[in-house]
């Protein structure tokens, strides 16, 4: 394709519109001129090119212009969408009419200025001000403020959307219509007949739905579930993500706010009334651990009382006064679950609640006196509907961004899909349908065999061959009339078949489980290949368990998600608390996969997951964990993967140690033999210590 002296030339134009459209638009925001002018290339190309070449100039603009703005990528749809539309319109002729021009200023704006007015919206809000369009139209018009929003966007970007059509129509009528074509990009590598490029079959009662609209349809439905489950899926991550932070966040503000209170002082305060210098001393420190965190909400300081909370101190804000000093809050409804714990000094785990107060991530922190006993509560809110909101936004920006990309690749695919099966099928068809139906003269069916043969199919695959064996076939059978009309229903069929070769599904999987799960995946083979050729376990290593253990062998160490980084990453010796934290990886390991499993129905590879996940700490002499199970009653993949994660580990360096050497790493495992490890599996790994050295050197390991 890209060898096409007619390909360059329109790719060639396709960066000039590009850059028509970054020269416009710098230009304007340059002279400040209230105008975008961002799409005058992407019309004209469109106008010119048709589909591809209009979403490929609307694509890249805002890709580029993201370098510098990174907002652009999610206005990027808006130029693609116009693209598209600049496209369908050109092939009705809109813009040689001034009703149609009127007609693509007004789609222009309403995609630029109505849906280019919803993006921010749901990103970041509606923010009012009375000096702006939209505030004057609230104003004067009383209709509301996101009807005000959108309407001051429609009026702004009308004037830059009529000059988008006059500037882009001037240029179609200014370039003469016979080099229109070089903006199109061509696939063929024949001249297909003005027949074949209207992509139709005359006999409509051989189907009713075209072969593109069945690619496009399954396309488009492949990529929308796709696009909604990963939408859902990682606003849900994100949401979970940002809850943890804040609760972090919240507790790690409670827990300074207390630790600037005397807890021994709390009656002096309130006997005081806060006259008291150190009362307000204490007081301008808890401001301003609220002044230094902009995502807490309230911080305030209680005494909990049976009746409710005493205020010790209280951070005003601007739309909640500051408790008075002594005053007493009757328990929430929504507290009474805590009051117990509350009343008996107790540390409480975050909660979230949606009352009266708001819908707020609330955490609290104990302040005791010298007696150990509570004399308060730091308490720190987090405003819930501002995560609300960030999620919000997330998916608003996640669904911008992929609608560009989404157009993008279904005009892309549907465009190969034309020129690479639609046409050809479409042209092939056209004339062996003018061949089946046989002709008067002789004459004339030589002549609709040459203009067969001159279609000149070049497409380098089964297509072409199918060509080529059908204008064979032509040539022989128009040498005898009658052979033609023997041969006519056998054409027919192979009508039919030519529908079948156009089906060519490729699905790609790619994973990167970084050194450690590659290394042990491979010692994983060594292990279970090793048992097999030497006879071990054979009723239990069939050749899905020996894909299944390998396939796995990645997801042994999962349960670590769980894990806190100041455990996972710690550089020194894990202290006992710590050491059993660290060991419920494998429980957590176990629960992840089983979770996984029941959403998979029928026998699958994640068991053997879970079985590495959960007990690949256990030891053969019963001593290791979680549950102490030994000998053969640990799952086979368990005890191979035991073997391979150790060794990982030994030659491996951590944060808290060095790599071992080969040798003393070998010595270990043989040490282990019968006690620690299943003796067969350490074994074959000694066994097939050539093929370890293999992969030490691969993933540069001292040896």
């Amino acid at each position: 394709m890209i060898r096409k002296r007619s390909n360059i030339t329109a790719l060639l134009l396709c960066a000039a519109g590009i850059a028509l459209n970054l020269f416009l638009s710098f230009g304007a925001a340059a002279l400040e001129l209230p105008l975008y002018l961002d799409t005058v290339g992407t019309v004209a190309v469109a106008l010119m090119g048709g589909y591809l070449p209009g979403v490929v100039v609307g694509f890249a603009t805002n890709l580029i212009k993201a370098l510098s703005d990174p907002s652009a990528l999610y206005y990027g749809v808006l130029n693609v969408l116009i693209g598209f539309s600049a496209a369908f319109m050109a092939q009705r002729q809109w813009h040689r009419r001034i009703s149609g021009m009127i007609g693509m200023v007004l789609v222009f704006t309403l995609i630029g200025g109505g849906i280019g007015s919803l993006i921010p919206w749901f990103m970041e809000g509606l923010a009012f001000d009375s000096e702006s369009l939209s505030g004057m139209i609230h104003e004067n018009l009383h209709v509301g403020l996101g009807i005000s929003h959108v309407l001051s966007a429609l009026l702004t970007d009308l004037p830059d959307k009529t000059i988008t059509v006059i500037l882009s129509v001037l240029a179609v009528r200014f370039i003469p219509a016979g080099f229109h074509h070089y903006f199109d990009l061509n696939m063929w590598m024949q001249n297909p007949d003005k027949e074949a490029q209207n992509f139709r079959i005359k006999k409509a009662n051989v189907r009713t739905v075209s072969m593109r609209t069945k690619i496009l349809f399954v396309l488009v439905f492949s990529l929308t579930v796709v696009a909604i489950i990963c939408s859902l899926l990682s606003v849900r991550v994100f949401q979970k993500m940002t809850v943890k932070e804040h609760t972090q966040l919240a507790m790690g503000t409670a827990e300074l706010a207390a630790s600037v209170i005397n807890g021994d002082h709390v009656k002096d305060y309130l006997e005081s009334g806060g006259k008291s210098e150190e009362y307000k001393d204490t007081a301008r420190r808890i401001d301003n651990v609220f002044r230094s965190s902009p995502e807490i909400s309230y911080l305030y300081v209680y005494k909990m009382e049976p009746e409710g909370f005493r205020v010790i101190f209280d951070v005003e804000t601007e739309d909640v006064p500051a408790g008075e000093l002594g005053s007493l809050i009757p328990y929430d409804s929504t507290f009474e679950p805590y009051i117990p714990q509350l009343l008996a000094g107790e540390a409480v785990d975050p909660i979230i609640t949606n009352d009266e107060y708001g819908y707020l991530l609330t955490a609290a922190c104990p302040v005791y006196d010298s007696d150990g006993l509570c004399a308060c509560y730091a308490i720190a809110d987090v405003d819930m509907e501002k995560l609300v909101a960030d999620s919000r936004s997330f998916l608003t920006e996640m669904i911008s961004v992929f609608l560009g990309f989404f157009i993008l690749i279904c005009t892309f695919i549907v465009w190969m899909a034309d020129y690479h099966l639609i046409v050809p099928i479409n042209s092939i068809v056209s004339k062996m349908d003018e061949l089946a139906r046989g002709s008067d003269t002789q004459e004339k069916m030589d002549e609709d065999v040459k203009m067969f043969r001159k279609l000149g199919i070049h497409t380098g695959d089964e297509l072409e061959n199918l060509y080529l064996a059908a204008s064979s076939m032509t040539k022989t059978s128009a040498e005898q009339m009658r052979s033609i009309r023997r041969l006519s229903d056998s054409t027919a069929k192979m009508q039919d078949g030519l529908i079948i070769t156009m089906a060519d599904l490729v699905e790609s999987r790619d994973s990167d489980t970084g050194a450690h799960v590659q290394k042990t995946a491979a010692y994983v083979k060594i292990i279970v290949e090793g048992l097999k050729k030497k006879g071990y376990y054979l009723q239990k290593i069939t050749p899905k368990f020996m894909s299944d253990v390998v396939r796995s062998a990645p997801l042994h160490d999962i349960g670590k998600i769980n894990i806190p980084d100041e455990v996972l990453n710690k550089p020194g010796k894990l202290t006992d608390e710590e050491y059993e934290i660290m060991k419920t990886h494998t429980v957590a390991g176990k629960r992840i996969m089983e979770n996984a499993i029941s959403t998979v129905e029928g026998d699958n590879y994640l068991k053997e997951a879970r079985n590495m996940a959960a007990y690949h700490h256990e030891r053969w002499d019963g001593k290791g964990y979680p549950e102490g199970i030994h000998g053969e009653v640990i799952p086979l993949s368990a005890r191979i993967m035991a073997v391979a994660d150790v060794f990982d580990a030994l030659t491996s360096p951590r944060v808290y140690k060095s790599a071992f050497p080969l040798e003393k790493s070998l010595a270990i495992l043989e040490e282990g033999k019968g006690t620690q490890f299943d003796p067969k599996c350490v074994e074959v790994f000694l066994d097939a210590l050539p093929e370890v050295k293999v992969i030490l050197h691969k993933y540069n390991q001292n040896v």
